[in-house]
């Protein structure tokens, strides 16, 4: 039996196979995973001690964030006023992995509890519309010991990249 195609389907099988591939690296976007290491010591400058890896970390609205605790004793928790107002909010126990999916634009700062002071902190942007509607609230944020000199570098970094503007 011979097959019969009308120049309506031939027009809709076209277009098809042209719009598929042009669609297909945002449906494979939509479900990012991007991977914090919780660490006692950086693997490559052994005198940068309880650290995230990395610090500053560039997402799109849907992805997901997990953290990883690479070595004990660590956690992952949101830093107060360093949170887009409606966003996401996250407490991990030490030692255990903490995934989070952030859906808002915005500036995340977190930190690792126990180790605050000693600038186990970081940063996560979440790009798209919106997202410095929390930036000078996050900026403002007051951090002690060494977080606060951590924090002016990763806002460095921030700026550099062109996302504080």
């Amino acid at each position: 039996m011979p097959a019969f195609v009308t120049r309506r389907t031939a027009l809709a099988l076209t277009a098809t196979a042209v719009c598929l591939p042009l669609a297909a690296p945002r449906l494979a976007r939509a479900a990012a995973i991007h991977e914090v290491q919780m660490l006692n010591v950086h693997p490559e400058d052994r005198k940068l001690r309880q650290i995230f890896l990395p610090r500053l970390l560039v997402v799109r609205p849907g992805d997901t964030v997990a953290f990883v605790p690479t070595d004990r004793g660590h956690n992952s928790a949101i830093l107060d006023g360093m949170v887009p107002e409606g966003g996401t909010n996250w407490d991990g126990k030490i030692g255990e992995e903490v995934s989070v999916t952030l859906e808002l634009p915005g500036f995340y700062g977190y930190q690792c509890t126990p180790h605050y002071s000693t600038g186990m902190v970081g940063l996560i942007v979440v790009e798209g519309e919106g997202m410095t509607a929390n930036l000078a609230d996050a900026q403002d944020v007051r951090h002690r010991g060494k977080a606060r000199q951590v924090f002016d570098e990763i806002w460095a970094e921030v700026a550099v990249m062109g996302l504080s503007a």
